[in-house]
């Protein structure tokens, strides 16, 4: 392979620059309604279950995964028409290695609920010592001493033989088996023992099961999610003083078919007195079906609103985001775990996106852990695709038009290591497509295309990125921040923050109070897209659990300013603004200067040079006639003086 050092292309004059708009970490803003419209989380191996934890008569959620101990969502609706929204860490004093996934009752019959769950520790409790209203838990140890549950038991409650206290149900995690233990305590004071335990059944492995009463005949059943699909139901034939529980293959049937690892949950969530059926699942979305069915014959409604809208591809999401149909709004397209590359059309603005999943690549699937860049590589109008995965390989794809086809003699890029992130990107502004790829080490490794926008050849650039390592898994992003001309870098990696590395004169200097409170879970993986469409980029983080974060951008860049002998009045104008399809763009010199004016689209890639060369002292105005290609959106016109750039006007073009 032909190496060639960076510095062949590139000077190392530098020029110093006076920053006068630039973006700090309080200029992000997460937010989750983007992704995730329902503004409840999507946690792996989610596992929801409900309690009126701040006794103002509504159910609230308590959302228990193998992510951490479990979240707390206020119902911020009503007992009617639920709506769950995180306020405050309620379980803040709680151990993950405690408590993964907790239920809530009065143990102790004081008026509160406490916090009963299990996790790696075995069976926990948490008592509530502060009050029906404002919780706070205390640890009780050795509560459950007397029970033999291993690690990660999950645990529910209620009264099973009418005697005025809590019994429990308990799933094991190791053998699947379901076990009910009476409680030989008081209802103040507790008492679980071993010798006081009934197995109910075996689903295998990694038994979550609830007490219920979908029948509505005042005893508890027992529903049971499992490491499969679907569910086991056990009905109570017996009475709630001498309980007899059978498996059932009718109530259920059908439901949780196309999940597994399903952990239920049995509550009346609409207030019309029947229990509606609400579970989470390995990959974190959860799932609600309405009863709407009678009181004592339960009839299943899926019920796609209160938790719906939330992408999650299952695992290991890597956004990348380019307007794939033509409509003027940005799309996303995303590798996953599975090595699958999926495409979610944007159904609503280009100010106000709605994704919806419409499309999953087959021909672009090679191995697990994918990654994927689209951009029009060969000059003939169509996406043509680069996809990196596990193996370390780099695929080229070429637009046909309904799909991609492989075109792997157009590519000379061989294995760069493992878990390679491959990005398209003209990072030398010539108007072609050049490669960025992040690798399992943790290096960037640059290929500038020595070809043309229509015959692509890529040859590696020795220390391109001048060894930058983030640890391991690096995954690219590029965006101009600072609107200086050039690509700044963001590198996510298997820890859970990103890197910034600023183009300083085509060295990369980081910054790290750029990246400051900005986070997402193991191996984040970003992208740029301006998806409020205010000319600035927004910063998407894919992650291994296989969902999005959005970091809303809430500053625009619009000027840096050199502290060199440039004309100080250039006054960069264009009118009218908005415009379609032309609109006059005027500058003033005082000095006779090399000038050139681009308009460049909000990725930062250049529509058009309007004019360049020596131009004299004074006014200058010039003509912009939109091509057909431009879609509706904002640009950036910026005028480079001697080299430097000198100024940037956003305009707006209306179709």
């Amino acid at each position: 392979m032909h190496f060639l050092h960076r510095s062949t292309f590139f000077s190392l004059t530098m020029v110093i620059l006076l920053i006068t708009s630039f973006l700090v970490a309080s200029d992000w803003k997460l937010n989750p309604g983007m992704f995730n419209p329902s503004g409840v989380p999507s946690l792996t191996f989610s596992q929801p279950r409900f309690a009126d934890m701040d006794a103002d008569g509504d159910m609230d959620l308590i959302l228990g995964s193998t992510v951490d101990k479990p979240m707390y969502l206020s119902n911020t609706g009503t007992a009617t028409s639920p709506q769950f929204t995180f306020i405050e860490d309620i379980f803040s004093s709680v151990s993950a290695l405690d408590v993964e996934m907790g239920v809530c009752y009065d143990i102790d019959a004081d008026g509160d609920l406490d916090l009963i769950g299990g996790g790696f520790n075995g069976i926990q409790l948490y008592l509530n010592t502060g009050n029906a209203v404002a919780a706070i838990f205390t640890k009780s140890p050795d509560y459950f001493i007397g029970i033999s549950a291993s690690r990660n038991p999950i645990i529910d409650m209620g009264d099973i033989d009418n005697d005025g206290d809590l019994d429990m149900v308990v799933g094991f995690s190791e053998d699947g088996a379901v076990k009910v233990y009476t409680n030989s305590g008081t209802n103040s004071a507790a008492s679980f023992l071993d010798s006081s335990v009934q197995t109910i059944g075996d689903v295998g492995l990694y038994a979550y099961p609830v007490f219920c009463d979908p029948d509505n005949d005042g005893d508890l059943d027992i529903l049971c999610g499992r490491d499969g699909y679907n569910f086991n139901y056990y009905k109570n034939t017996g009475s709630n003083t001498n309980p007899n529980w059978n498996l059932n293959t009718t109530v259920f049937s059908g439901l949780g078919a196309d999940t597994y690892f399903n952990s239920p949950a049995m509550v009346d969530i609409n207030g019309d007195g029947k229990e509606d059926l609400i579970y989470g699942n390995y990959t974190g979305p959860l799932n609600y079906y309405r009863n709407s069915g009678t009181t004592s014959t339960p009839a299943w409604t899926v019920n796609t609103t209160l938790f719906g809208g939330v992408i999650d591809v299952g695992g290991a999401s890597t956004p990348f985001f380019i307007d794939k149909d033509g409509d003027g709004d940005l799309d996303m397209i995303t590798g996953t775990q599975m090595g699958d590359i999926k495409s979610y059309l944007n159904n609503g603005t280009a100010t106000a996106p709605s994704f919806s999943n419409v499309n999953t690549h087959g021909n672009l699937k090679h191995s697990i852990y994918s990654f994927v860049s689209l951009a029009e590589a060969n000059g003939d109008d169509s996406w043509d695709a680069l996809v990196g995965d596990l193996s370390g390989n780099i695929y080229y794809h070429v637009g046909s038009g309904t799909g991609f086809v492989p075109a792997s003699s157009a590519l000379t890029i061989s294995n760069v290591g493992d878990w390679s992130s491959p990005r398209f990107i003209d990072m030398d502004h010539d108007g072609d497509q050049d490669i960025a790829v992040g690798n399992g080490d943790g290096y960037l490794i640059y290929f500038e295309n020595l070809g043309s926008a229509s015959q692509p050849l890529w040859t590696e650039v020795y220390n391109y990125f001048d060894s930058l390592n983030v640890g391991y898994n690096c995954v690219p992003a590029f965006a101009d921040l600072d609107f200086d001309g050039d690509y700044d870098l963001l590198a996510g990696g298997g820890y859970r923050k990103p890197h910034f590395y600023e183009n300083v004169d085509g060295n990369w200097v980081e910054d790290t109070m750029m990246v400051e409170g900005i986070e997402t879970k193991q191996n984040a993986s970003p992208a740029f897209a301006d998806l409020d469409g205010d000319g600035d980029q927004d910063l998407i983080l894919g992650n291994y659990d296989g969902y999005f974060d959005y970091y809303e951008n809430l500053r625009e860049v619009v000027a840096v300013k050199p502290l060199t002998a440039l004309p100080n009045d250039f006054a960069l104008n264009s009118y009218p603004n908005p415009f379609n399809p032309n609109t006059a763009i005027s500058f003033y010199l005082s000095t006779m200067s090399d000038i050139e004016l681009n308009i460049y689209d909000v990725t930062g890639k250049k529509v058009q040079t309007i004019v360049s060369g020596m131009h004299s002292s004074g006014q200058h105005t010039f003509n912009f006639t939109a091509p057909e290609t431009m879609s509706t959106s904002i640009y950036f016109c910026r005028l480079m003086v001697n080299g430097v750039m000198a100024d940037t006007k956003k305009i707006t073009l209306l179709k």
